[in-house]
């Protein structure tokens, strides 16, 4: 998923950033409270990442507006305030959750893999489509009964095309929710990954279920299409 952190702690903000990155996250960042408010509202992301102390104005300021602004996208803050009526206070501007600095990387992980099933109660804890199967949480696909063995990069893609069976995906879509905002290649790279993906979930199972869709992008077959 696409996930916005908006921490002008340059350390802290890359160690986020790394983090989620390496669970297949297409990463963007920000350091202040305007230009994250402005990304926050002019891209899908699937969840931000919101530190409280922030120049401009807070991550509860932040918050509050993006809630006003009808922008439901789930927030988890990050502060190194821990007191009870701080937490209240981010939760009454409109947090979905809370942790505590210092924090585990991993918690934070699993904090937003929650966050976002939550958010959509129709997303399956597990995708499947036809003998393809992707679980988020645990980073492991299978393709039958034969586990699949995918960089984060493919994964994230798989993962695109799960939550969209039969749909046809533009380059540019698939960009976007892939690769971060700061990503200046060519859509060739597009391309090139669903290659290696089809390689490696459709070419040794004798299959040809991710489909090109000539001057449109690609899609994955449903079952349901035949």
């Amino acid at each position: 998923m696409r996930v916005l952190v908006i921490e002008d702690e340059v350390r802290m903000a890359t160690l986020v950033k790394r983090a989620l990155e390496e669970e297949g996250h297409a990463v963007d960042l920000c350091g202040d409270g305007p230009e994250g408010l402005w990304m926050a509202t002019e891209n899908p992301y699937a969840a931000i990442v919101l530190d409280v102390m922030l120049p401009g104005f807070d991550g509860f300021e932040l918050c509050r507006r993006l809630r006003e602004a009808d922008v439901w996208v789930p927030v988890l803050m990050l502060t190194a305030r821990d007191q009870v009526g701080d937490r209240v206070r981010g939760l009454d501007a409109g947090a979905d959750d809370y942790l505590v600095k210092p924090f585990s990387l991993m918690e934070l992980a699993a904090r937003l893999r929650a966050l976002t099933r939550r958010e959509d109660h129709r997303r399956p804890v597990v995708l499947e489509v036809g003998d393809l199967k992707l679980d988020p949480a645990t980073k492991r696909a299978w393709r039958g009964s034969t586990e699949l063995e995918l960089s984060p990069k493919e994964f994230a893609l798989l993962d695109l095309f799960l939550r969209h069976p039969g749909v046809v995906l533009s380059r540019s879509q698939i960009l976007e929710d892939v690769w971060d905002f700061a990503y200046d290649g060519t859509s060739n790279v597009v391309d090139q990954y669903v290659n290696y993906l089809r390689r490696k979930v459709d070419a040794p199972f004798g299959r040809s279920d991710l489909q090109t869709v000539r001057g449109m992008g690609y899609r994955l077959r449903d079952e349901e299409d035949g």
